[in-house]
């Protein structure tokens, strides 16, 4: 009787084991690394609104027109619908991009955030795929939101076809006034 204890009481702790390792082992299961960091290089990418400025991984940078020169002065509810483009070391100009740009301040976050041409670079959350241009003029938080050209200007236009590889942008606003008649 007592071995048939002692091995009830084994295997009920090897089981309480094996459940242990099998829960940890699920709850530390690593992200798929991406190969190249968004924030190592800015390149230019043919979208809906013509060639604008982009991450590596293809995501639409914007410029907001409440920031000045160099300075961001988006708030932090801001922050969470328009993420800024952060960095840990300047970016790589690539595909057309100009290294001369390319520049970094540091962002309301504490962080270390991208600028091009002065203008502090931020993403836009509706955009999911590379080449989306969802946040193209919407009026959010106290202004315009603009993709950037090669040369580092606001691109004003509205889309004119969708970039091929790209779901049509949906061309709706938050309601803040018209996305493109200002």
């Amino acid at each position: 009787m007592n071995r048939a204890r002692l091995l009830i009481v084994t295997l009920f702790a090897v089981t309480l084991a094996v459940v242990a390792v099998a829960t940890s082992a699920g709850s530390t299961k690593k992200q798929p690394q991406s190969a190249v960091a968004p924030s190592s290089a800015i390149s230019i990418k043919q979208t809906s609104l013509g060639k604008t400025l982009v991450d590596a991984k293809g995501r639409t940078l914007y410029l907001f027109q409440g920031d000045q020169p160099n300075v961001s002065r988006l708030s932090v509810a801001g922050q969470a619908v328009w993420p800024p483009f952060n960095a840990n070391a300047k970016p790589a100009a690539t595909g057309g991009a100009s290294a001369a740009h390319i520049g970094t301040i540091a962002g309301v976050n504490g962080r270390t955030q991208v600028t091009y041409n002065g203008h502090p670079l931020y993403y836009f959350v509706g955009d999911h795929n590379p080449g989306q241009t969802n946040g193209q003029g919407l009026n959010e938080f106290g202004g315009l939101w603009y993709a950037l050209s090669p040369g580092g200007v606001a691109v004003t236009s509205t889309p004119t076809t969708t970039a091929p590889g790209t779901p049509a942008n949906s061309g709706s606003s938050n309601g803040g006034g018209s996305a493109y008649g200002y």
